[in-house]
């Protein structure tokens, strides 16, 4: 354990019976970050969430909160709370006495609740709200409220189980900068668990990747997309462009890898290991292609191809290049800063113009 981190995770493993959920995993989380668990469905990371609640136990290995073990420590006497998916709001009780609700076994005066109470709805934008009917509220709203029950308990860390997966997109893409807003005012820990890379990278501090109950990468929103360590990350993360390719030289902190469809082309080492005669894969993200009819003399690469299809989505367009020795269509990505779109929308002969640097080598 690190002497920064107030979450960590030590070596910890899963079986249930003989199906392994966690592989030995080891997570430091700072005190007051913003830390996401991201995956697709049975990649471990719900199962890694309920071991921090307490509803789970490691089959070894240990974590610690503030550094205390919690091997022993029961659900209700740890130092978090949990906000699930479905808010569990009580329908028979209003917003003061869902938010109240924790609190009973405090004792403490009825004005004193009521106080703390009205500073949750405060915080959560939400005044005068407290005698209304659970059954008035919007979807957005009554997720506020599962928050404010939450935290209304002062816990040192607040777990969250995919709470915005039952909002539209609309009203979900604006409580991700609320939920991000709210964390930053509060200054605890969360532990948000996603299958949504655009909402962990919305929101995140660092992003902890996982696929088959392993830590693929663990890094910041930046770091995963710019820079991923692994095919998985880089295919999960975003949309990305596959070369395949052996590398025929090395200088400096640049490889030259002879690849299918590109040719040979530079790119920079990064944090790879590779070395002449390896099998690589070289990644680019769509949006690091400049698509044009002629060829760019200053780029650093150029690659001829046939646009194959167009899609216009708005502040965006997607193309579809075909190129020789390549299997799939290479996908580019441009902004239509014009409001016109770029242009392109009809199928011809263009090139494909990038900087050394964009390429991934994995």
């Amino acid at each position: 354990m690190t002497n920064d981190a107030f979450i960590s995770v030590r070596n910890v493993k899963k079986m249930f019976g003989s199906f392994q959920a966690i592989e030995n995993i080891s997570i430091d989380i700072a005190h007051g970050e913003f830390f996401s668990l991201l995956g697709a469905s049975g990649c471990g990371k719900t199962t890694l969430l309920r071991m921090l609640a307490g509803f789970e136990n490691p089959t070894s290995g240990e974590i610690y909160i503030d550094g205390q073990p919690m091997s022993d420590v029961p659900p209700h006497e740890r130092p978090v709370n949990i906000v699930f998916q479905n808010y569990a709001i009580f329908p028979h009780l209003n917003v003061r006495e869902n938010i109240a609700y924790g609190l009973r076994k405090q004792k403490l005066p009825r004005a004193k609740r009521n106080e703390m109470v009205d500073e949750m709805l405060d915080l959560i934008a939400l005044p005068g709200y407290g005698d209304r009917k659970a059954t008035e509220l919007s979807g957005g709203q009554r997720q506020r409220i599962a928050l404010a029950r939450a935290l209304i308990l002062r816990p040192k860390v607040l777990l969250l189980d995919e709470p915005l997966g039952a909002l539209d997109k609309q009203l979900r893409e604006q409580m991700q900068l609320e939920l991000r807003a709210l964390q930053r005012t509060i200054g605890i820990t969360f532990v948000f668990v996603t299958h949504d890379q655009e909402e962990a990278l919305t929101m995140s501090d660092r992003i902890a990747v996982m696929q088959g109950g392993k830590l693929l990468q663990l890094d910041t929103p930046t770091g995963l997309y710019e820079t991923p360590h692994n095919r998985e990350v880089a295919s999960f993360i975003g949309t990305m462009n596959f070369f395949d390719g052996v590398v025929t030289a090395e200088s400096g902190s640049d490889l030259t890898i002879d690849t299918k469809g590109l040719g040979e082309i530079v790119a920079p080492k990064r944090q790879t290991t590779y070395g002449v005669g390896d099998v690589v894969q070289v990644a680019i993200r769509p949006e690091k292609l400049q698509m044009a009819d002629a060829h760019d003399p200053e780029a650093a690469h150029s690659v001829s191809g046939f646009l194959q299809n167009a899609a216009y989505l708005g502040e965006r367009s997607h193309f579809y290049v075909t190129i020789d020795g390549v299997e799939r269509p290479v996908a580019v990505s441009s902004q239509n800063i014009n409001g016109s779109g770029t242009g392109f929308d009809q199928p011809r002969k263009v090139w494909l113009n990038w900087r050394k640097d964009v390429a991934v080598v994995l």
